[in-house]
């Protein structure tokens, strides 16, 4: 009887080894082995011409000035609060879904420095560098302009104890908690960076208590119309979609999040919500709140002919104003300022 036990033990012993293996949740799917070796020479080579001046989207805020972003086994430092003081400090290179170009890949020791859209220092050309001299002095062939500052930033990816030979697929995928190499549109790299109550309700093109306004372009689009009010001493923003004789939704905003969402609907109905329903992190609150307060002329990642929605000046009109089809009451006295 023993001796059957002990066949039927080593008889079994493969199949242990194999289920243990196939279940291991920790078993790698992606990334360099642990006992890879070092990069050599002509693997560095080819991740500089895969990933230089490509174009990505991104995942984590980037702040301005010479902080820039940790990685490590996959978690990103600084996060959080201690992200947003950054964001709110220097300003953000780059949010959320924000498309960037890498533009700059150094190997150190035991870590790669990627930077983006130019890093946080401004770089000399070549040709900045060249003067031509005479009796009068040097005269430089092109100056550069000291007065333009860098406006990119980087993400430094540590390994444990040397960088590991990997393919650029695998180095992508290691970059993948700051950067989307996969996504085809700004849209689709943007949903991805937000909470799923607020992709799901940004897909069905609705509008969320708590949402921001980049959360509600996404989901409505630019509005046709915005009023600017001051009512209790607080002043907000509501833009407005639809016309009779459709539904018609005004967006109430106070700084940069929706605090009340009225629906008056073709039947004389209206539906009115104000009731918070999604909660945004530090982070992007930080970072919008920045945007909000720039002053015009601030340099922008914008390309030439899109909007922004600075503010511009805000006519005050009386408390308790209503507008159920989106203009002023007829008792008050002051015309609320209507956006274009």
């Amino acid at each position: 009887m023993k001796y059957l036990r002990l066949v039927a033990f080593f008889l079994l012993l493969p199949l242990y080894c194999f289920s243990a293996f196939a279940g291991d949740p920790q078993a790698p799917t992606n990334g360099p082995s642990a006992n890879a070796p070092h990069l050599s020479k002509q693997t560095r080579i080819e991740l500089v011409r895969l990933l230089n001046a490509e174009l990505v989207y991104v995942r984590s805020p980037f702040p301005m000035g010479r902080d820039g972003l940790k990685l490590h086994n996959g978690v990103v430092t600084p996060s959080g609060a201690q992200l947003a003081q950054l964001v709110a400090t220097f300003g953000p290179a780059a949010k959320n879904g924000d498309a960037v170009r890498i533009t700059g890949i150094v190997f150190k020791e035991n870590y790669i420095h990627v930077e983006i859209n130019g890093g946080p220092v401004k770089k000399q050309k070549w040709y900045e560098r060249i003067s031509v001299g005479g009796a009068g002095g040097e005269t430089p062939v092109a100056p550069s302009d000291s007065n333009a500052n860098a406006r990119g930033s980087f993400v430094n990816v540590y390994f444990d104890h040397y960088i590991p030979e990997m393919t650029g697929q695998e180095f992508k995928q290691i970059l993948r908690p700051v950067l989307d190499f996969d996504s085809k549109s700004v849209e689709e790299a943007y949903l991805e960076t937000v909470p799923p109550k607020a992709k799901a309700a940004i897909e069905a093109h609705q509008v969320l208590v708590g949402m921001n306004r980049e959360m509600v372009t996404y989901a409505k689009g630019r509005p046709p119309k915005k009023i600017r009010e001051k009512e209790d001493e607080t002043e907000f923003e509501e833009w407005i979609y639809g016309e009779p004789p459709k539904d018609v939704e005004f967006v109430r905003f106070i700084g940069d999040e929706v605090v009340r969402l009225e629906t008056m609907k073709v039947d004389g109905t209206k539906l009115v919500k104000t009731e918070k329903e999604l909660s945004l992190d530090p982070v992007t609150k930080v970072a919008q709140q920045h945007d909000e307060a720039k002053p015009a002329g601030t340099p922008t990642l914008r390309r030439p002919g899109e909007e922004s929605d600075s503010p511009i000046p805000r006519t005050q009109t009386s408390p308790g104003t209503t507008r159920p089809t989106g203009v002023p009451d007829p008792g008050s006295t002051t015309t609320p300022n209507i956006l274009p």
